[in-house]
């Protein structure tokens, strides 16, 4: 079994929704957490075949359409995924949810 401390060296996250000016501030707080991340603020085609199986992933849920989370959640649908809603897509509430499954 991996330790917390193991499975935090790679986490990888995807974050769905959020501020497009905010993208490289998400990757950076994630790096903080040793997770690598992968970060959609909009509803792409290729979107679908990119998040691969991510071990958090991260819904904000006021930036983004029902498609979008519909989309992102049949994703990672059978997989052992843990989704984390926020409504609010700033930074704090991003450091919160990586306090809880990332640490």
């Amino acid at each position: 079994a991996k330790t917390n401390l193991e499975r935090s060296e790679n986490m990888s996250v995807v974050i769905v929704g959020g501020n497009e000016c905010m993208v490289r501030q998400y990757k950076n707080l994630c790096k903080e957490y040793s997770c690598r991340a992968k970060v959609f603020t909009k509803m792409t085609a290729e979107m679908r075949n990119k998040i691969g199986t991510p071990d958090l992933m991260v819904l904000f849920t006021r930036t983004m359409s029902h498609k979008m989370m519909r989309c992102a959640l049949s994703e990672t649908k059978g997989q052992n995924t843990v989704v984390a809603r926020s409504q609010s897509s700033s930074m704090s509430a991003l450091k919160n949810i990586l306090e809880t499954y990332a640490v």
